[in-house]
């Protein structure tokens, strides 16, 4: 009878789970961009089944007390102050470089030779050069079987993922145009501090790496080609700023009274491209058009058809079927929030839309799922320098009086 009570209990006990390996994450910078990352890693753990668990080990930067209370606010068990102790911590696998592009290339090396796998925000860098000697980084590294990825979250939207799908499936046909805009307003008052972004040895350029690297990535991204020349205007309206008080908040912070300093960077860049195709491109990117926050559009015509997405609709796609009687036919909204479309599947019922924090919880899952399946990272340090040379192609037409000028391959 005891024996049967036994066995009645083993067939009820509920069965034994085996825990997950964990991913230690170390993060340097803990601004704007460090909170977005901070998110990212926090969630995606626990809205999909990871092979591994990301664990938020430290955060760094140069302010102890700053630091510290960001590292509290987002959830990060320790706090440093040098990035070096950062990598060199047991506790730490992955290093996640939000801080300045001027840091990102003696970050990024260091930690790959130090063995960890490396998230890099945009641009990869301030210069070909540096993007050049992190991506030969990257590579040796990867020989070693770690990865390093390039944060270009807009690639993880959902609808911008199902818009690769529909090109990639044929859906619009042959390439004839794409159309990039990325729209701000940020700057626009005159007496913005002169920020760090503002500052060309700190920031490489200005709309142009900002804002411009993310819509020279998704233009190659979606028309899965690359940019082989441009021809580009830039102008810098403002040209001198008040000094920062104190530290940046968000993409600003408080004006000095009195003293001010150059702004060395672009407010404006617009550009035309010719893709490998023989497909035509433009881009536009500013931070000062009045009135638009956030405004990244872009539209991809084929010969089959068209698609467009507004980032401030981010959870919609526009869709014209050009094959379909033109009595009927004409552009349709897609609300992609299915379980069908990318990464949808872990969150909520249909119609209930996500947002801008959602992409780094994406880009977060794909590195996890990257790194434990021992795949090649997407995007990678390449698809980072290849983005780098473009913008440096666009600012050496730029300064030729808008003359044609090859991306270098």
């Amino acid at each position: 009878m005891a024996r049967r009570e036994e066995t009645e209990q083993e067939a009820a006990a509920p069965p034994t789970t085996v825990p997950k390996a964990t991913l230690g994450v170390g993060m340097v910078g803990y601004a704007f961009m460090g909170a977005a990352h901070s998110q990212g890693w926090r969630t995606a753990g626990h809205v999909f089944d990871l092979p591994m668990q990301p664990a938020l080990a430290a955060i760094c930067g140069r302010d102890l007390t700053a630091v510290s209370a960001a590292a509290e606010r987002h959830g990060w068990a320790a706090a440093e102050t040098d990035w070096r102790a950062l990598i060199a911590r047991d506790d730490v696998q992955l290093v996640d470089i939000c801080t300045p592009g001027d840091s990102h290339a003696e970050i990024a090396i260091a930690a790959l030779e130090a063995g960890k796998h490396v998230l890099c925000e945009k641009p990869l860098a301030n210069t070909v050069a540096e993007a050049e000697a992190m991506t030969e980084a990257a590579e040796r590294a990867r020989a070693r079987g770690q990865v390093a990825m390039v944060g270009f979250n807009y690639r993880k939207v959902p609808a911008i993922a199902y818009a690769r799908t529909l090109i990639a499936d044929g859906r619009i046909g042959a390439l004839r145009h794409v159309r990039a805009t990325y729209l701000q307003d940020w700057l626009v008052d005159p007496e913005s501090p002169l920020t760090w972004r503002l500052k060309r040895e700190h920031a490489g350029s200005g709309a142009l790496g900002d804002l411009g690297a993310h819509i020279v990535d998704l233009a190659q991204y979606l028309a899965g080609e690359l940019l082989v020349g441009v021809s580009a205007v830039a102008e810098t309206f403002v040209r001198e700023r008040p000094l920062l008080t104190g530290a940046s908040a968000g993409l600003s912070g408080t004006a000095d009274s009195g003293a001010r300093g150059a702004v060395t960077v672009d407010d404006a860049a617009l550009f035309t491209g010719k893709l490998a195709s023989g497909a035509l491109a433009s881009f536009e990117a500013t931070r000062m058009a009045a009135g638009r926050k956030n405004a990244l559009r872009l539209e991809i015509n084929g010969e089959r058809g068209s698609l467009a997405f507004d980032l401030e609709r981010l959870n919609e796609l526009s869709f014209h079927d050009h094959t379909e009687q033109a009595t009927t036919a004409g552009f349709r909204r897609i609300l992609v929030t299915e379980p069908e479309h990318p990464y949808l599947e872990a969150w909520w019922p249909p119609g209930h839309a996500l947002g801008y924090e959602h992409t780094f919880i994406h880009q977060a899952r794909d590195l996890v799922l990257t790194i434990a399946e021992g795949a090649d990272p997407v995007p990678s340090f390449a698809d980072g320098l290849q983005v780098q040379r473009v913008l440096a192609a666009v600012e050496e037409s730029a300064e030729k009086s808008s003359v044609h000028t090859p991306v270098q391959s």
